[in-house]
């Protein structure tokens, strides 16, 4: 019993770790099981016979492969707009001294702690006192806008940990501004624009509140999983997730592959 006990004391964290992750994987490997499901009714809540029928016919239930097709369209868009903004704008307020930088890096947290409901509203309106009419690009536009805190937080987290000297010595060695960031800074801060860009992503992808209220006649794919749950859960909904949750498991331990490659190398 004592052997037990130092047993648990020293793998306590790690046990802790694993029930936690075990429980937040609970609901993936529900959704994958019920991927194989055959139900004899309209939702698929119970478990009734194995059968591969949804995944030989993925796209069998209409309009969902294309508010999928509209998803991912709006989340890489959405991905590139918010990098590529929030890349600049951490760069503009770890390395430069301006008017208003304190007041712009608080505002910069207000995307991430304002309810989705207020902010889905808030966009709405400017929407409707503009006169645009709602569809994909209001749509892209709000995810481009509450996407780019967390690309700003991640980038500007990476950059705020960067040696500086490391710039300062590729400029003793007659780098130009342009190759020094090519060659020095942006290798460095790739990590954290890689980061930011995934994270943004799935947020895109996975936004039903604020797109509900910005899309008009726009379905995207939480929109029609919604909209199915009223009437029904077809069983493709189940594959769908299944398979994008195996390919960000396949996204991240390919990173990890790299990462372990390249400390390999530098050794």
């Amino acid at each position: 019993m004592a052997a037990l006990l130092r047993w648990l004391r020293r793998n306590l964290v790690v046990i802790a770790g694993l029930f936690t992750l075990g429980y937040l994987l609970l609901p993936n490997v529900v959704v994958t099981v019920f991927s194989f499901n055959r139900p004899k009714g309209r939702f698929n809540y119970s478990w009734q016979e194995f059968s591969l029928d949804a995944w030989k016919d993925p796209c069998g239930v209409a309009d969902m492969c294309g508010s999928l097709s509209l998803s991912l369209q709006i989340a890489t868009w959405a991905t590139i707009g918010a990098t590529v903004l929030g890349t600049m704008i951490a760069f503009a307020l770890v390395r430069y001294r301006f008017r208003a930088r304190g007041a712009i890096n608080s505002l910069i947290f207000l995307p991430m702690a304002m309810p989705e409901v207020v902010m889905a509203a808030s966009l709405l309106t400017l929407f409707l006192n503009m006169g645009a009419q709602l569809g994909f690009w209001t749509v892209l536009i709000a995810h481009i806008m509450f996407c780019l805190s967390f690309v700003v937080t991640a980038v500007k987290a990476r950059v705020m940990s960067m040696d500086p000297r490391l710039e300062q010595a590729a400029q003793d060695l007659y780098a130009g501004p342009v190759q020094t960031f090519l060659r020095v800074t942006l290798p460095i801060a790739a990590p954290g624009i890689a980061a930011g860009a995934l994270l943004a992503f799935a947020l895109s992808f996975d936004d039903f509140i604020i797109t509900n209220f910005n899309a008009g006649s726009t379905v995207t794919f939480p929109m029609f999983v919604w909209g199915s749950a009223q009437r029904g859960t077809p069983v493709q909904i189940n594959v769908i997730g299944t398979a994008m949750f195996l390919v960000a498991v396949l996204l991240v331990l390919a990173g990890m592959l790299i990462g372990r490659r390249r400390t390999k190398q530098a050794r």
